[in-house]
């Protein structure tokens, strides 16, 4: 995947409240500029998930202030690497994209005990991502 300058990626769950949300924080946090990063929901919920932000925090990295956003066509068409979270069928395909799928639990109603072992998966994968894209 080097030979992408920039890569643009966009992370995608069904609320944009948990995993897509971490795994753009991480993303950010690690890459820098390096790659542009987007994350969105098939279904947005109308805020971010509270446990979700707890846990960000105890690594340092703060996401209070995102909000969940809706998923959009142009939003694919402008990502080279698109990462779905469990959002199925929802995601519109375009050719020409690297598609990936992440299976992880979904956070939704679950304390921050049960979020820090994905948001840790997250993280595990993000690295490699970054690895993969040799930025």
């Amino acid at each position: 995947m080097s030979d992408i300058a920039r890569p643009s990626v966009l992370f995608v769950c069904v609320h944009n409240a948990g995993r897509s949300q971490m795994a753009a924080a991480y993303l950010t946090h690690l890459a820098g500029d390096r790659v542009e990063v987007r994350s969105a929901g098939s279904a947005a919920a109308e805020t971010v998930n509270p446990a979700v932000v707890e846990a960000m925090a105890e690594v340092g990295i703060d996401i209070s202030a995102e909000s969940p956003k809706v998923l959009t066509v142009d939003a694919v068409r402008a990502s080279d690497v698109v990462i779905t979270m469990g959002c199925g069928d929802t995601c519109p395909v375009f050719p020409g994209k690297k598609y990936l799928d992440w299976t992880l639990d979904d956070p939704a109603g679950q304390g921050v005990g049960a979020v820090r072992p994905i948001r840790d998966e997250i993280e595990r994968r993000v690295r490699g991502l970054i690895a993969e894209f040799d930025v």
